[in-house]
């Protein structure tokens, strides 16, 4: 079996471990209109990682998705006291219900989860972050979270062999296609797959741009667009 990286529209994704882990990040998944699939099909995950409070990542499913399950929340202390608030419990809460914070690392089954920094700004608790997500077998997937470029995405590409770079291409409110692809050329990720963009009208609407600016400043990576609900596989290479 292999790991599986399932795009659900906007800045939502599964990820599916070859070990059968199943992590969601950003489930925006009530009111997504990219989303292709109900709460009732991503319940149970065994973890759950929230970059920050806006509506469109924060989303407001997260007690149907954790509930019943032994599924564990990952964020900012601030984000995660808002997550209690709204009926996550507080033994599904990273470090006890603490959170984690900014250049923090934690290991779940097997699992290693880094917070890194994001620019951005948020709606009332903690600040934006990503995530540097290490499988099992070692293969690395950078989700950026809602951000602008920012130099230290060059750090990243030295500290972490980066296989998969999630990463906003939709402007506006994130990167521009232009800016995100010279972050490939700071991140070197083998694969690159476009998000944050096509969900509403102020934003990109495809990633044509992306596409373009990508060959001109990162030739070597591999530019994946997904479709909602389209999965791609991921392995250490």
């Amino acid at each position: 079996m292999s790991n599986h990286v399932r795009w659900l529209g906007h800045a939502a994704f599964e990820i599916t471990s070859a070990q059968g882990k199943r992590i969601l990040i950003d489930p925006w998944i009530t009111g997504n209109p990219l989303c292709p699939v109900k709460v009732e099909e991503l319940a149970g995950p065994d973890l759950v990682l929230i970059t920050h409070d806006h509506h469109d990542h924060y989303g407001s499913d997260l007690p149907r998705l954790l509930g019943g399950g032994k599924g564990i929340l990952v964020g900012q202390p601030e984000v995660m006291a808002k997550a209690k608030q709204d009926g996550v419990e507080k033994e599904q809460i990273i470090t006890g219900g603490s959170g984690m914070n900014i250049g923090g690392t934690v290991e779940i089954d097997g699992i290693k989860v880094t917070m890194t920094q994001a620019v951005h700004s948020s709606q009332e608790a903690g600040s934006p972050c990503g995530f540097i997500v290490t499988l099992e077998d070692g293969t690395v997937i950078y989700h950026a979270g809602d951000t602008g470029i920012f130099s230290s995405m060059e750090l990243f590409g030295r500290l972490y062999e980066i296989d998969v770079a999630l990463l906003p291409i939709g402007s506006v409110f994130v990167m521009d296609p232009e800016q995100a692809a010279l972050a490939l050329k700071l991140l070197q990720p083998k694969i690159a797959v476009p998000m944050h963009f096509l969900t509403f009208p102020a934003l990109e609407q495809s990633a044509d741009n992306f596409i373009a600016a990508a060959n001109r400043w990162a030739p070597g990576v591999r530019v994946e667009v997904l479709q909602p609900g389209e999965s791609l596989f991921a392995e250490k290479s």
